[in-house]
């Protein structure tokens, strides 16, 4: 019974990085909208979709719960102004056929999580992760050198999400009920801002046709699908598997970029490329080590 459970969150976690790793197709078919509007509809429609869901596999709905606690609710309010600017800056990356930058951006994230240990825990890191540390910081000064400019994209997605992932572990929240609350708390602005559009005539949203509108309002499970997936798999297979299935989705957005958008890669990006990937390689050392010893008992 627990292998068929694991292997089934294996499936479940293998699903939710592909959807991840698509997700630039659906980005791809919304670029005639502005960055700003993709957000605030994704926003707004991914409260109910969530709340369906949620619905639907009998999660116990804690939103009053995480009101009245202080410390989680204001944790919480930080966690949702990262992931709205993480979410902005991806879909503005997408839709300005910078799907390169975003993928080199989620490759970089696990290596920024172990300097943030470092950084605010103080843990300590073995030869192996300094290595994949520097490797990384010798893919990022790649792109400073060959084009005069820190990879600000890719930079910020890392920074953001390993922030906002080290917020939501330090709160210990379960992660959807987690999430209902940090898209309420930015529904306001999201609201907000479609009204305004809708009323200054500024909006494409029931002005360009219905496949727009559709496509808008599918923001909500194109967000919150792969999260509930993802949230369901964690609980059924161990954490350093959820660490080797979140490179799939940057590969995939990195063949989608290359072979499909035709986005140019010169051998001064594949290099800062090369670099992270010799730096995940090393990085994945230590849980693959611990993923052997945990069989061997």
């Amino acid at each position: 019974m627990k292998k068929q459970s694991e292997l089934s969150g294996w499936l479940i976690g293998l699903s939710a990085f592909l959807l991840w790793g698509f997700g630039p197709v659906y980005f791809k078919a919304v670029e005639h909208v502005s960055a700003l509007e993709i957000l605030a509809h994704r926003v707004a429609w991914t409260i109910p979709v969530t709340l369906i869901l949620m619905l639907l596999i009998k999660k116990r709905i804690s939103f009053l719960d995480i009101l009245k606690n202080h410390r989680v609710f204001t944790g919480l309010l930080i966690s949702s102004l990262l992931i709205s600017v993480n979410w902005f800056i991806f879909t503005w990356a997408v839709t300005h056929d910078q799907i390169l930058a975003t993928s080199l951006g989620y490759f970089i994230n696990p290596i920024m999580s172990i300097v943030m240990g470092v950084v605010i825990l103080g843990e300590k890191l073995d030869k192996f992760q300094w290595t994949a540390v520097g490797f990384v910081i010798l893919g990022v000064f790649n792109q400073i050198i060959n084009y005069g400019e820190v990879p600000w994209i890719a930079l910020s997605l890392a920074t953001s999400f390993a922030i906002y992932g080290f917020i939501k572990k330090k709160l210990q929240v379960d992660s959807l009920n987690g999430f209902l609350v940090e898209t309420t708390i930015a529904l306001p602005f999201a609201l907000s801002y479609i009204i305004w559009s809708l009323v200054e005539n500024n909006a494409l949203f029931l002005h360009s046709g219905s496949s727009t509108d559709l496509l808008l309002i599918a923001g909500g499970i194109v967000t919150a699908v792969p999260l509930i997936l993802f949230a369901t798999a964690a609980k059924r297979i161990p954490l350093s598997g959820m660490g080797f299935l979140q490179f799939i989705a940057p590969s995939i957005s990195f063949i989608l970029a290359t072979q499909v958008y035709d986005e140019s890669l010169s051998f001064a990006q594949l290099l800062s490329f090369v670099c992270i990937w010799i730096g995940l390689g090393l990085y994945l050392v230590k849980p693959i080590r611990a993923q052997f010893k945990n069989k061997g008992k």
